[in-house]
């Protein structure tokens, strides 16, 4: 009996220890540690002084704020994300990543903090041929996304018979379609909505009508239940104090911050 309750003390001290986690540790060490993809207009990217800035980067930073700490941002590729997470090289994610079923197997993931859908951006050319992504279903196609992303993951499932090239980010994606090496890019429609505008130097159209339905969220690493339950308060709170409507109209609604990038 008392070697089993040794055990039970071992396991709920453990347990106490791993849900309180990320956020705990950020507050002892001072900084958050963040990893991300800086290529998705408008919620990260990186402008001409190469300053990683956008609406999810501003989210962070009340974040960062609010639990008195510094943010630390490390940019790195979309398909390592995940991986880098798991090895310990950061302590979250934050780069507009869809809760998908896989990835909730290996990770956490907070409330959503905005939604989003897989949209297509087609050569002007094709703006009479292509209707929606069932006219693309044709080996005839060349679809372009980014490695690793929903967009991928919807060209595989709904435009199969295309021919499909992954690009390791979006803005390259897109420019194969606008420099006509490629008839379609796939990707979410918050991003298309601004690429439009950047990128397509008007040689693309948008076909806006979601493909999918996709919510977009913050990760951690499996167990950390305190460090859900404290972003997920966070989330709630700057949804209903003004903050997180000030920064959406500030990156979805205006195109100022369009002048800082390249």
């Amino acid at each position: 009996m008392k070697k089993l309750l040794i055990l039970l003390l071992i396991s709920c001290t453990t347990l106490g220890y791993s849900y309180a986690g990320m956020i705990d540790e950020a507050v002892k060490k001072g900084t958050l540690k963040v990893g991300m993809n800086p290529t998705y207009l408008p919620f990260e990217m990186t402008n001409k002084k190469g300053d990683i800035i956008g609406f999810e980067v501003d989210i962070l930073k009340t974040m960062a704020k609010a639990m008195g700490v510094k943010l630390e941002i490390v940019s790195i590729s979309h398909d390592g994300l995940i991986p880098s997470l798991l090895t310990g090289k950061f302590d979250l994610i934050a780069s507009a990543m869809t809760i998908t079923q896989s990835r909730n197997l290996k990770v956490n993931f907070s409330e959503p903090f905005i939604m989003t859908g897989q949209t297509i951006l087609i050569r002007k050319e094709l703006a009479g041929e292509i209707k929606s992504y069932q006219d693309l279903n044709n080996s005839k196609y060349k679809i372009t996304s980014n490695l690793g992303t929903t967009g991928e993951a919807t060209v595989n499932k709904f435009m199969g018979k295309a021919q499909y090239f992954a690009f390791n980010s979006a803005p390259e994606a897109v420019l194969e379609v606008v420099n006509g090496k490629a008839d379609a890019f796939v990707y979410d429609a918050s991003y298309n909505s601004v690429a439009i505008k950047k990128l397509a130097n008007d040689k693309l159209v948008f076909l806006d009508k979601p493909i999918t339905y996709e919510p977009l969220a913050f990760i951690i690493r499996k167990g950390d239940y305190d460090s859900i339950n404290w972003l997920n308060n966070f989330l709630k709170q700057i949804k209903h104090d003004g903050t997180y409507n000030r920064l959406y109209n500030k990156w979805f609604n205006k195109s100022d911050w369009l002048k800082e990038m390249q």
